[in-house]
C-alpha cells in the first residue's frame, strides 16, 4: 500500500520527486562558471574585501569594476582549455611545456591552497562560535569532516547541485545593505573617482584584493570542472567533436562572465556593507572574516550580523571543496593518476589522497603555533606571484593552434587577459617594495 505522502504525489515517493524537482531547476543546468565565481569570495576573501571596506571605506571599491573583465577573462580562457582539449590545466601544461614549468606551479598550488584552506576552515569555525557557542576547534573540525566527506562519497553529480544551491548564501552581503543607511550618490562617486593616499598600507590592500580576485586555483577548477562536466554528459573534447563547438563555447562565455560577475557584485557589498558600518564607526582593522561579522552586531543589528555569518558558512562549505578539489586535479594530472570526483575512491585513490591530506593539514594548522592569518596573507603572496606566470602559460596555451585546434582565443579576451597578466605582476612586485 503507498503511503500517504506517496499518494498525495501521484504514487512517486516524496525524496524521489524532490531531487527530481531540484535537478530541472534553473540553478541546476548553470556550469562550472558560477561555482567558480562563489569560490572566488570564500572567507579569505570576505576578510580581505572586509578589510578593504573597513580601512578605506568607499575608496576600494573602484577595485572591483576593474577586476571583473580581467577575471572574467582568465577564467573563460581556462574553461575553453578544459572543455576544447578534454583535459584539465596541469594535462596542458605537461603535454607543451618543460617538466620543471608544471612541478614548479604544482608545488606552489599546493602550498599555497593548504594554506588557504587552514585559513578559511578557521574563519568558518570562528562564525560557527559566534552563532552556536560551540568551541570552534571542534566546529572546525565538523566543518573538515563533513566538507570531505561531501567530496569523497558523494558523485560529482550530485554533489555539484548542492554547491549550486549553496551560491545563494552570497546574497546575504546584499541583504545586509537594506539594514542599514547607504548614501548612494558617494558611492557612485567613489567607485569612478577614489580619494586616497597610494601609500604602502593602500598598495598592500589593493594587492590583497587582487591577489585574492585571480586566483590560481580558480584556473585549474575551472578547467577540470569542464572537463567533469562534458564527461557527466558524455560528450567529447571540442578538437574531435566539432558539431558541438559553437553552443559549448557560448555557454563557456555566458557561463563564466555571469559567474564572475556574480562574484564580482558580491566582492562589491561586501566592502561596501563593511565600508557604510565598521568604517564610519571607526572600526579599521578588519584581519578575519568573523571579526567582520561579529563587528556588525552593535553597528547594523542582529539580522546583518546573522546574514554576513551564514554567508560565510554558505561561500566556506564551497571555497574549501574548490581549493582541495583543484589541488587534486593538478597533481593527479601532473602525476598521470586517475582523477576526477565521478570516481569512486578506489579508483582514484591518489586524487582523494590529495583531497583528504590537505584538508586535514588546514585542519592541523589550526591546532599548530602558526596563525591562520598569518597562513592566509602568505598564501595570498604565493597565490600573487603563481599567478602571473601561469597567466602567461594559460594565455600561450589558448592561442597555440597544436593545443586548441581551430578554437584558439580572440584577440579581445586574449588583450584582457594580457592586461590581467600586467596588473598582477605589478601587484606582485609591489608587495616586495618597502614604504
Amino acid at each position: 500500500m503507498k503511503t500517504t505522502h506517496e499518494e498525495q504525489n501521484g504514487g512517486v515517493p516524496v525524496v524521489g520527486s524532490l531531487w527530481e524537482r531540484i535537478k530541472e531547476h534553473p540553478l541546476a543546468r548553470v556550469g562550472p562558471g558560477l561555482i567558480t565565481g562563489v569560490a572566488d569570495d570564500d572567507p579569505s576573501g570576505i576578510a580581505t574585501y572586509s578589510q578593504a571596506g573597513a580601512q578605506f571605506g568607499l575608496n576600494m571599491l573602484w577595485t572591483m569594476p576593474l577586476a571583473f573583465p580581467l577575471m572574467s577573462a582568465i577564467q573563460s580562457m581556462c574553461g575553453m582549455i578544459g572543455r576544447v582539449t578534454g583535459k584539465g590545466l596541469a594535462a596542458n601544461i605537461k603535454l607543451a611545456f618543460p617538466p620543471l614549468v608544471l612541478q614548479a606551479v604544482v608545488l606552489l598550488l599546493l602550498i599555497a591552497n593548504t594554506l588557504n584552506i587552514a585559513a578559511d576552515v578557521a574563519a568558518m569555525g570562528e562564525v560557527a562560535e559566534l552563532v552556536t557557542g560551540f568551541n570552534r576547534h571542534l566546529m572546525t573540525a565538523v566543518i573538515v569532516f563533513t566538507t570531505l566527506a561531501l567530496q569523497i562519497y558523494i558523485p560529482y553529480h550530485r554533489y555539484v547541485h548542492f554547491l549550486k544551491w549553496l551560491t545563494v548564501s552570497l546574497l546575504a552581503y546584499a541583504a545586509v545593505l537594506f539594514t542599514v543607511h547607504v548614501p548612494w550618490g558617494e558611492v557612485a562617486l567613489r567607485t569612478v573617482w577614489p580619494k586616497f593616499e597610494m601609500n604602502s598600507n593602500a598598495a598592500a590592500v589593493i594587492v590583497g584584493v587582487f591577489g585574492t580576485t585571480i586566483s590560481p586555483y580558480l584556473f585549474f577548477w575551472q578547467a577540470s570542472e569542464e572537463v567533469e562536466d562534458m564527461q557527466a554528459k558524455h560528450g567529447r573534447a571540442l578538437v574531435r567533436n566539432a558539431n558541438q563547438a559553437e553552443p559549448e563555447l557560448r555557454r563557456i562565455r555566458w557561463d563564466t562572465w555571469s559567474g564572475m560577475l556574480y562574484s564580482d557584485i558580491t566582492a562589491y557589498f561586501i566592502v561596501l556593507a563593511t565600508a557604510v558600518t565598521l568604517h564610519v564607526a571607526g572600526v579599521t582593522n578588519i584581519d578575519t572574516a568573523a571579526k567582520a561579522a561579529s563587528a556588525l552586531r552593535p553597528l547594523a543589528g542582529e539580522f546583518a550580523y546573522l546574514l554576513f555569518a551564514v554567508g560565510i558558512m554558505g561561500v566556506g562549505l564551497i571555497g574549501v571543496p574548490v581549493l582541495a578539489g583543484s589541488a587534486a586535479y593538478a597533481l593527479a594530472e601532473a602525476m598521470g593518476w586517475k582523477e576526477g570526483l565521478e570516481r569512486k575512491t578506489k579508483d582514484a585513490r591518489g586524487f582523494y589522497g590529495v583531497i583528504a591530506v590537505s584538508v586535514l593539514a588546514g585542519l592541523v594548522i589550526q591546532y599548530s603555533p602558526i596563525s591562520p592569518m598569518k597562513a592566509l596573507f602568505w598564501s595570498a603572496v604565493i597565490n600573487g606571484v603563481v599567478a602571473v606566470p601561469l597567466m602567461v602559460v594559460i594565455i600561450v596555451l589558448v592561442s597555440k593552434k597544436s593545443v586548441m585546434g581551430k578554437y584558439t582565443a580572440n584577440r579581445k579576451i586574449v588583450i584582457l587577459a594580457w592586461i590581467a597578466t600586467l596588473v598582477m605582476g605589478a601587484a606582485a612586485v609591489r608587495m616586495f617594495i618597502p614604504g
